[in-house]
């Protein structure tokens, strides 16, 4: 009897074992734990716009012939902000500029962003120039303001000047009459005023004349008939009082 033998080969299995390891160890490898150990990055903070500086030159000139003007007194602000107004009351801080010539105040008035002072008196015939920088989101008006010292309470300048159309180069210029602030009689007598002519007193808190804001009408001296006037006829002065120039320089 013959007996058949299988001589055929054994079809081995398309995956071989070691084939089906590596798969399993790629499946438990995608099967990871879900937990990120990884640190959070910090947030990116924005960096702020540089910030736009503008430049301007205020020029005052003293056009009188013999007022000396207290040091310069310049205020930026916006244009809500008046440091005066004709046919009224005058605030403290322009009350200590006319009858003494002290801007100290103006800076505390509300709305005033920035404020410069001149280097010192301003003689008559003299000019000062002074340099203004502001940020230009504080760019709106700018105020001007100085003390004849040969007066009771006689002041000039620039009142709410919109400077924020100026473009680089541009310049204005303007001249300022001379307003009586109405908080001191003008009585031109001895020891009433503080610039050379008399040497006398410079802001009093005590009011004793209109008590409201309006165009000068000049000074009496003893040649005009007021006997305890210590003033001559060099100290009487013409409108306008000073002029003033402003630039945009940056």
């Amino acid at each position: 009897m013959r007996y058949l033998t299988n001589t055929s080969k054994k079809r081995s299995h398309p995956y071989s074992l070691s084939a089906v390891a590596l798969i399993a160890v790629i499946g438990l490898s995608g099967c990871s734990d879900d937990d990120d150990d990884s640190p959070t990055p910090a947030p990116v903070t924005p960096t702020p716009p540089a910030v736009v500086m503008q430049t301007y030159t205020v020029t005052v000139t003293n056009l009188t012939a013999n007022q000396p003007m207290s040091p310069i007194a310049i205020a930026s602000h916006g244009d809500d902000v008046m440091l005066w107004q004709a046919g009224e009351a005058a605030n403290v801080a322009l009350e200590k500029i006319a009858e003494g010539g002290d801007a100290a105040d103006v800076a505390a008035i509300e709305g005033i962003t920035s404020t410069v002072n001149g280097a010192g008196i301003l003689m008559p015939g003299m000019s000062e120039t002074i340099t203004v920088t502001l940020e230009e989101a504080d760019v709106a008006n700018l105020t001007v303001a100085t003390m004849l010292v040969n007066t009771n309470d006689a002041f000039t300048g620039l009142n709410s000047y919109d400077i924020s159309m100026l473009a680089v180069s541009d310049s204005v210029s303007m001249r300022g009459m001379v307003y009586d602030a109405g908080t001191e009689a003008n009585s031109e007598a001895q020891g009433t005023m503080p610039g050379p002519a008399d040497g006398g007193e410079g802001y009093n808190a005590e009011r004793n004349d209109v008590d409201f804001v309006h165009i000068h009408p000049g000074v009496i001296t003893m040649y005009d008939g007021l006997m305890d006037s210590v003033l001559t006829p060099s100290h009487r002065f013409d409108n306008p009082a000073v002029s003033i120039s402003i630039s945009r320089t940056e």
